[in-house]
């Protein structure tokens, strides 16, 4: 278990969860180590006993850090937040931290798990057509609430989790062929994310894991 060493973060490339980690650990200037858990090679290695023991969810990500091993990408990054220097990811104001907070759990609780990969793999032959459904039923929620508290960012004009938990979400819809330019809050916001190094640095197409035909 990581200590006084760097955090392990346990994850996939292309897990949004796991992504959005990678994104805070950037933003805070956080060296770490990366232990892949390939979501699908041998049925899923997150399904192993040797995980489960982990993760008793058996998701991913899973950070080891300061002597205590913590799942859930959002309790992860405010952990980090607290007790790291850096950029804060969370507004110092209530009303805009709160705003902030409404905004990854509509992500984190009301998109992000109806499509990930154990949802879709139960719902077989219509699993683009589910995914679209709920994101872009997610989005046409996302987009009225950006449109009031947007600045440069999503809440205002400096950097917060609700853009850590967005870009992933954004690459998630695109991914599933949803036309993203009929959002345009969501669709500005995140071609702005997208340029900053450390969206760039954890980006799915530069992870250790990242097989070489989707490398960029």
């Amino acid at each position: 278990m990581a200590t006084h060493d760097k955090p392990i973060l346990h994850g996939y490339f292309r897990s949004s969860c796991s992504w959005r980690v990678r994104i805070a650990f950037a933003l805070k200037g956080i060296e770490y180590e990366q232990i892949p858990v390939n979501l699908i090679k041998d049925g899923g290695q997150q399904l192993t006993d040797q995980y489960k023991a982990l993760n008793p969810m058996q998701q991913v990500p899973t950070v080891e850090i300061d002597g205590i091993t913590l799942s859930q990408s959002l309790a992860v990054i405010q952990y980090i937040d607290e007790t790291r220097q850096g950029p804060k990811l969370l507004p110092a104001c209530p009303k805009k931290r709160a705003q902030v907070r409404m905004i990854c759990d509509i992500i984190a609780s009301g998109i992000q798990p109806i499509q990930n990969l154990y949802v879709i793999q139960k719902i077989g032959a219509d699993k683009a057509q589910w995914a679209q459904h709920f994101i872009q039923r997610g989005f046409q929620a996302l987009e009225p609430i950006l449109k009031e508290t947007a600045g440069t960012y999503c809440v205002g004009d400096e950097i917060s989790m609700a853009d850590i938990c967005l870009v992933p979400q954004v690459y998630n819809a695109e991914r599933f062929k949803v036309d993203v330019g009929q959002f345009p809050t969501i669709d500005r916001l995140n071609q702005t994310l997208v340029g900053v190094e450390a969206f760039k640095l954890s980006h799915p197409s530069c992870q250790p894991d990242t097989p070489a035909d989707l490398r960029s």
